[in-house]
């Protein structure tokens, strides 16, 4: 059901997107971790599959608010298809812990998916109550994470000859921009669990006061 009432079925294009994306998970993981995921030719295809999955993750949300598509499938299930590509990224490539420690990679991953996993729940649960907004912050978060994702599936760090400085320098620039998705991923959660406390106690949360203001 839409704002003006109308009754949206949930057989169209952004929610066959979102489905696509939950459908690509396993490919990427076993792409991903092909051969250990030292082969370089199974890594790139990880990548462009990544690289599908979050043009896919833009276009379905596009669709949906320009067309007035959104429906309480997509509502459920864009977040988890999300959560389901990038957990998988992170899982994989603690798995295979090239050019980082093992533990620093389970380290970092298992302290996102705490907090995506856990907002998404969070978020889920208030729903019907009050609707929680992403922050310019949660969106900068979302956006490094990709990029970091991104560059550490890619095999930018195993790249020889000539390309290798090019691939170092890109392997720096990923491994920025996943400090930067950590420190975000942290602030952010904070933000949103208070948010959250703030309306359990009848509180108004940072979205309303902005919107009374």
């Amino acid at each position: 059901m839409t704002d003006s009432g109308r009754t949206v079925s949930n057989w169209n294009v952004p929610n066959a997107l979102t489905t696509l994306r939950i459908v690509m998970v396993p490919f990427f993981g076993w792409a991903l971790l092909h051969d250990g995921g030292q082969d370089l030719t199974w890594r790139w295809v990880a990548w462009a599959l990544f690289a599908v999955a979050m043009l896919t993750d833009k276009i379905d949300g596009d669709l949906a608010r320009k067309h007035d598509l959104v429906t309480d499938f997509g509502k459920i299930a864009d977040p988890i298809a999300d959560k389901a590509m990038t957990g998988m990224a992170f899982i994989g490539l603690a798995i295979i812990a090239d050019f980082m420690p093992a533990w620093l990679w389970w380290t970092i991953t298992v302290v996102v998916l705490v907090r995506e996993w856990g907002v998404t729940a969070a978020r889920l649960s208030v729903a019907r109550e009050v609707v929680m907004p992403a922050k310019q912050s949660g969106k900068v978060k979302t956006t490094m994470q990709v990029v970091a994702l991104g560059g550490f599936v890619a095999p930018f760090g195993l790249l020889e000859g000539g390309l290798a400085t090019v691939g170092d320098a890109l392997w720096w620039l990923s491994a920025v921009a996943l400090l930067v998705a950590v420190v975000l991923t942290l602030t952010s959660g904070w933000e949103f669990a208070r948010d959250v406390v703030r309306h359990r106690a009848g509180r108004p949360t940072s979205a309303e006061r902005q919107t009374q203001d």
